[in-house]
């Protein structure tokens, strides 16, 4: 420990802490854009500078370190004045459409300009515009609202280890953008959607396709149905000012139903859905000499980057398509045969914590009934958008229930948001399949929960010894992969999520901003919520689910069988890098 001053009070702080650091755990916030906590620490923005006592000069407080002795000055007029300033600069080349940006409201560059009195920019000039990129599935980008925090850069390049997007030109002329200025469609970007959730302006943001769900709900002649997956439920709640970990699962059924959906079903009934075509095919693999190990397919992010970055790993991929498509799916054909209507006059919508759906849904092969399995996808933030827009008062809704027969779920399927979900619900059904035991045995494998980048296991399955591996976040998936590729590390089963935590942490999620994010684990706080609702559960298996039961029983036979092909699997191909 180190004793230091900061705004005349003495505080002991630990060795090696930045002045941000130690400000925040005095209970003092000093402002940041650029800072990212692991990521992005590099001091470019300048709204983070404090005084120090001896310095020539105000210092960033997110990358100095504080020593014995130090005294700082975090709110001295000539640093807030500094900072008002460094504001000023930044709006003098910024598109400032405020009232009609989708960030208003929760644009960090917003509240601090607020904060410190900024209503207008004292410096006059030359302003950068530039073409808005839409060429992506599912994001638009619009680099006149960039201040060049560099944040989405590190996303990419350190979270994902991806890195299509940098710092091109110099100067005045610097913009964020692909190599050679291609559109980002023609990059080996997988959709993810992280640079979203760090993008501090609205200079990134999801495709809204809020107005197709409106439209679809307002035709008389249509059938509009609803999944929500699991990671939703943990995280709207948050864009109606509840903190962070708050499990509003009955809430959001409710305000579905007053958007005026005909049926509000839940994707946690395909996600045990996937588990039972999954496991069923990791021991067909096991027990008849299949590729190994088998590799789960949940995540459209890692399934686009398996595509472009390992291409050799596609015979190890499960061909179960995801959970949203399996729901669509079985909208299209079961679901539609038992209201005796077409395919077509169904409108199938999904509700994701992920971008990367918005890219899968058009993704070749996923239209089981000879039209699309699902036909609008949106995120977390756009059914916030259109619950406001709607006039729903969500905090004083009702607690509700979904329909059925496919709204039930069981605990083994709500944790699939969560990294270590997707393997820990296929364990469980995979010990019973293999060992008949019962509900009331152990069934919990807590060496895979957790929001570390890797982890490994070892279990014994029906006397046989199961080693498992998972990862989130794509440069932890690349490092993995690498050691299974130089023959360094063997598993059976691996679980790959493309966002770091999984899908509590997804691209589509309720952005946090930085000053939460940077000292608050959003992504344990979103997990506990699901895992707290699986304890809570009385079917905590997969293979209990009663309507998925029923769903074998009159339609699919068995898992894995013919018809089960058809519907629920897909195929996969190599990509190009670029086009």
């Amino acid at each position: 420990m180190v004793n230091i001053k900061i705004n005349g009070v003495d505080y002991s702080v630990p060795e090696g802490s930045t002045i941000l650091e130690a400000a925040r755990a005095a209970g003092i916030k000093i402002p940041t854009l650029c800072y990212m906590k692991d990521i992005n620490a590099i001091g470019a923005c300048r709204i983070c500078v404090v005084e120090v006592k001896g310095a020539r000069a105000p210092v960033a407080a997110c990358v100095y370190p504080v020593n014995e002795g130090m005294e700082v000055f975090t709110n001295s007029p000539k640093i807030l004045e500094s900072r008002k300033t460094t504001l000023e600069l930044i709006l003098s080349n910024h598109k400032k459409e405020c009232l009609s940006c989708v960030r208003s409201g929760s644009c960090e560059l917003q509240a601090l300009c607020y904060e410190y009195g900024v209503d207008e920019s004292n410096f006059d000039g030359e302003n950068q515009v530039f073409d808005i990129d839409v060429s992506a599935a599912h994001m638009t980008r619009d680099n006149s609202k960039c201040i060049l925090c560099r944040r989405c850069v590190a996303a990419c390049g350190v979270t994902q280890g991806i890195g299509v997007i940098g710092a091109n030109e110099r100067g005045f002329a610097t913009q964020i953008a692909s190599p050679f200025d291609m559109d980002l469609a023609d990059t080996a970007c997988v959709s993810c959607g992280q640079c979203i959730v760090a993008c501090p302006t609205g200079a990134l943001a999801e495709k809204d396709d809020t107005d197709k769900v409106f439209e679809a709900i307002a035709d008389p002649d249509k059938i509009v149905v609803v999944q929500a997956a699991p990671a939703v439920r943990a995280s709207l709640g948050e864009a109606f000012g509840l903190p962070v970990g708050t499990n509003v699962e009955g809430k959001m059924i409710a305000a579905l139903r007053r958007l005026g959906f005909d049926k509000v079903f839940d994707t946690n009934f395909s996600a045990d859905l996937t588990i039972m075509e999954e496991a069923h095919e990791f021991l067909d693999r096991v027990q008849n000499g299949g590729t190994l190990p088998m590799i789960t397919s949940c995540s459209p992010g890692w399934i686009r980057y398996c595509e472009n970055y390992f291409p050799e790993f596609i015979p190890n991929l499960s061909s179960c398509k995801s959970p949203q498509q399996m729901f669509g799916a079985v909208v299209k054909t079961y679901y539609a045969e038992k209201l005796g209507k077409k395919p077509e006059d169904i409108v199938s919508v999904s509700i994701m914590p992920c971008t990367a759906k918005k890219f899968e849904v058009n993704r070749d092969d996923q239209a089981a009934a000879g039209v699309p399995d699902v036909d609008i996808t949106i995120t977390t933030r756009e059914l916030s958008r259109m619950i406001k827009k709607a006039g729903i008062m969500f905090n004083d809704l009702p607690e509700e229930t979904c329909d059925s027969p496919l709204g039930t779920g069981t605990g083994a399927a709500v944790i699939f948001g969560a990294t270590g979900g997707v393997m820990e619900a296929a364990l469980r059904t995979a010990v019973w399949k293999l060992t008949g035991e019962k509900a009331d045995s152990p069934i919990e494998f807590k060496d895979v929960r957790g929001v570390e980048g890797i982890k490994e296991a070892t279990y014994n399955v029906g006397g046989k010894e199961v080693k498992v591996a998972v990862a989130s976040g794509l440069a932890n998936a690349k490092t993995l992969l690498k050691r299974v590729k130089a023959g360094e590390a063997k598993y059976d089963f691996i679980e790959i999520m493309a966002c770091p935590g999984g899908c509590v942490n997804g691209g589509g999620q309720i952005i946090q901003p930085a000053s939460v994010k940077n000292f608050c684990d959003i992504r344990e706080e979103r997990a506990k919520v699901l895992y707290g609702i699986d304890e809570a559960n009385k079917l905590r298996f997969s293979h209990e689910n009663p309507d998925v039961k029923a769903l074998y029983d009159e339609y699919f036979e068995k898992p894995n069988s013919h018809k089960a092909h058809e519907v629920l699997h897909t195929k996969y191909k190599a990509q190009k890098l670029y086009k």
